[in-house]
């Protein structure tokens, strides 16, 4: 065993490659550009069944009888389940409020939900079946707004409500309800010089992941059950699936499988139970794939919300208060509807400073579809009207809206509307700055190419319907703030399990966690961060599954800060028990094992000063190290349920957007040219990664702002648009060019000084684009998304 001694340059860039600061390439990033990934859709088992969904026509309705015997006779079916069939006595599910039915009984609360399961050899035999279930209806009158929900004899949708936010609503068909007050509101009013208020709508968002639900469960020797699934939170799946299925935790099984796509809409459970009743009954393997329509039906959406706002300001542009109600429409069942009102209330004044605020914030439920997490969580809602705001006080001031909104943005030491202390960088009027000084694209590059021009350029353009007929530019800004990682008390922490041993000769660390790859870049992000504790180059990343303990959900902008921050924590520990070991084994050959700082770079460990004092093959020769740890963030705590204060976020990140649009008066049709964004996101682990997660979440808020609806008949509670062909999503045709000005301002608090990315983005996106709609048109538009009708008046 030779020690080598050779000092290391790290002027020369001889540390570990590929640690955090570079741009790293993803490891499954070659393989879903060539079409070679597998996701959740390619699962095949020898022998496998194939699952189906009976959903009900009506949003609300009683059920009166069911009838499977159709379905069971047909050949090729092997198993038809109902409420009936299921095999406990804990038939409901949910997230924070178990109030969710396995399969309706009793009654249907919404357009689309499951009342039966077919297991049949053939994906067109079970769906032949299901239409064969005879279910007879009695339909009931539908609650589909706060008038209906709360009206005098309004009918209730979870009659005996038994849970913890029950007694602080004033109506049962509410779900949860946050005020929160600071200051003096009054007194404020009376200083002000303006006073203006504005009423606000947002619509149905879909999540519009490309991968389908899909999973398939196979049924074990032992009893149990292995399901391979694609979602965002493997343990709180576990946590609400093995109740049902009267199995312990232990005997169900949870590999994730590739994911299309997730954006929040694969928090809440959708196939998983019902795959696993059915391959339990049948004793076989069975698959269940939602088509495009059925996953309009299968997951949470984004909450509509009704937002009424009053800002106040003095001459000299200063605002003396806020008051603001928000109402979104939570659907049908809980799902994440208490922590979305949390949200939307403590973000509601947005990113400035407001010593006087008077806030309320409550979610009801209805007979719409059930709405619950994406992507902004809460605050996407509140921006866009606390943003529609900031330019309505601007105007009647006769100030530039940018200027506004730098004279009240909060920085550093900032006091939050809950009374907590923003104790991390907010630089809130720099990135105003920054947005406001990025070039402008050229001028109508239509109107100038004479012959040559691409009228593909224009708004319409694309089929030919315009040739800049009543076109007009616009430019908006608008700024947002959300909170990183789960809140208000919430033990939101992650587990990470590294191996560090030798293999053929190199040393190589194996990571393995809970976490969901969504496509957010966390398989790349952790094998840097093992690359850069561990001073090796081979990192291996296990796949996800429930052997190892909980990574959370990947969601809330959380996976790199907490899961990230596991990950680094039990790095430390292996290094140290390598150290351990090398000055066990090798401290004798020189004294800096004992006196010297010491690190591992390049495979090697080495002294601060950069002499080579080891091999780590020749430290852990056969040996290897293997540790198990859990981390956590600072704890937050609950907000207080009259006052609204507290310590209830442990994490604030920051964006700022400036949007240029063209728009045809006449048609009412909108063209992104830009969106530009101006992010702090601490330190950016990955650049490339963190440039895509801005753009990626810049696209979503570009689609709320002029294109994406989930359409409910009020009448019915009926859902109109369940599939690509009605629901529109940005295409790449659709998507501008979005410069992004990346700042890193470090939080002190958190790994790496990181801070959350991926939300952040999608929040002032939206504001911007309709901002400069509004400048191009002079128009109110005090709903999005902004529709051709609301443009033309027609």
């Amino acid at each position: 065993m030779g020690v080598t001694r050779t000092p290391i340059d790290l002027t020369q860039g001889s540390r570990t490659k590929g640690g955090i600061g570079e741009s790293t390439m993803r490891p499954d990033g070659t393989l879903k550009v060539t079409g070679e990934f597998a996701y959740a859709s390619d699962l095949w088992h020898e022998d496998m069944l194939w699952g189906y969904t009976l959903r009900s026509p009506h949003a609300h309705a009683e059920i009166v009888s069911i009838d499977t015997s159709q379905a069971l006779a047909q050949a090729g079916v092997h198993a038809v389940l109902t409420y009936d069939d299921l095999p406990t006595d804990t038939k409901h599910y949910g997230l924070e409020i178990q109030d969710t039915p396995v399969l309706a009984h009793g009654r249907v609360r919404h357009h689309g939900e499951p009342v039966a399961l077919v297991a049949a050899d053939h994906p067109e035999t079970a769906r032949r079946a299901a239409a064969k279930i005879r279910v007879e209806y009695a339909e009931l009158p539908v609650v589909t707004d706060e008038a209906s929900a709360t009206a005098d004899g309004a009918p209730l949708l979870h009659p005996g409500r038994d849970d913890h936010h029950a007694g602080h609503v004033p109506h049962p068909n509410i779900v949860h309800r946050q005020p929160i007050v600071r200051g003096d509101v009054e007194a404020a009013r009376a200083r002000a010089d303006v006073i203006v208020s504005g009423e606000y709508e947002v619509g149905m968002q879909d999540q519009a992941f490309l991968g389908p639900e899909s999973g398939l469960a196979v049924p074990a020797e032992d009893g149990g059950v292995d399901l391979y699934i694609a979602t965002q939170w493997l343990h709180a799946d576990l946590r609400q699936i093995a109740p049902v299925l009267g199995l312990p935790e232990e005997k169900v099984r949870m590999t994730l499988s590739g994911v299309g796509g997730a954006f929040g809409g694969r928090e809440d459970l959708s196939m998983q139970i019902h795959a696993c009743l059915l391959a339990l009954r049948t004793g076989k393997p069975v698959k269940i794939v939602y088509n495009r329509f059925e996953s309009f039906f299968g997951h949470v959406h984004r909450h509509p919300a009704k937002l009424r706002y009053e800002h106040g300001a003095t001459r000299d542009g200063r605002i003396t208060h806020m008051t603001c109600r928000i109402v979104l429409d939570g659907g049908a069942y809980a799902s994440s509807s208490p922590a979305v009102v949390g949200n939307a209330s403590s973000l509601a004044a947005g990113p400035y400073v407001i010593d006087h605020t008077e806030i309320e914030a409550i979610a009801l439920y209805t007979n719409n579809p059930p709405c619950g997490a994406m992507r902004g969580f809460g605050a996407v809602q509140a921006c866009f009207a606390y943003e529609a705001q900031m330019d309505k006080v601007a105007a009647e001031l006769g100030m530039d809206p940018v200027e506004f909104r730098q004279i009240n943005a909060m920085s550093q030491g900032a006091i939050m509307p809950t009374g907590q202390e923003v104790d991390s960088p907010a630089p809130v009027a720099e990135l105003l700055r920054r947005v406001k000084a990025m070039p402008m694209p050229p001028e109508k590059q239509w109107e100038t190419a004479g012959e040559g021009a691409d009228i593909r350029a224009l708004p319409g353009g694309l089929s030919n319907t315009t040739h800049g007929e009543g076109v007009v530019r616009g430019v908006g800004y608008a700024v947002g703030i959300k909170n990183v990682g789960f809140s208000e008390g919430f033990d939101d922490y992650s587990t990470a399990r590294v191996r560090l041993e030798v293999v053929g000769g190199e040393p190589v660390a194996v990571v393995h966690t809970a976490m969901a790859e969504v496509g957010q870049g966390g398989v790349t992000v952790h094998a840097q961060i093992a690359r850069t504790e561990l001073g090796v180059t081979q990192v291996t990343i296990s796949p996800a599954d429930t052997r190892v303990g909980s990574a959370g959900s990947t969601s809330a902008s959380r996976q790199t800060y907490v899961t990230g921050g596991a990950i680094k924590h039990t790095c430390e520990a292996v290094r140290e028990r390598v150290l351990e070991m090398g000055r066990r084994k090798l401290g004798t050959y020189h004294p800096a094992w004992a006196t010297a700082e010491l690190l591992l770079e390049g495979g090697k460990v080495v002294t601060d000063g950069g002499e080579v004092l080891a091999g780590l093959a020749d430290v852990l020769e056969d040996e290897s190290v293997d540790i198990e740890l859990e981390w956590r963030h600072r704890p937050t705590e609950a907000l207080d349920l009259h006052t609204g204060q507290g310590q209830g976020h442990v994490q604030y990140s920051f964006a700022a957007h400036r949007a240029v649009v063209e728009v045809d008066t006449e048609l009412g049709l909108v063209k992104v040219i830009e969106l530009a964004c101006a992010q702090d996101v601490g330190k950016a682990l990955n650049p490339l990664s963190v440039i895509g997660q801005i753009q990626g979440g810049t696209t979503q808020g570009l689609g709320l702002a002029v294109m994406e609806e989930i359409v409910v008949d009020p009448a019915t509670a009926k859902v109109r648009n369940p599939s690509f062909t009605d629901y529109l999503i940005p295409t790449i045709l659709d998507t501008p060019v979005i410069p992004v000005d990346v700042l890193e301002l470090a939080d002190e608090h958190a790994p790496y000084g990181l801070r959350g990315v991926g939300e952040a983005p999608t929040l002032s996106s939206t504001p911007a684009v309709v901002a400069a709609v509004r400048q191009a048109t002079g128009l109110a538009l005090n709903r999005v998304p902004v529709r051709p009708e609301h443009i033309t008046g027609t």
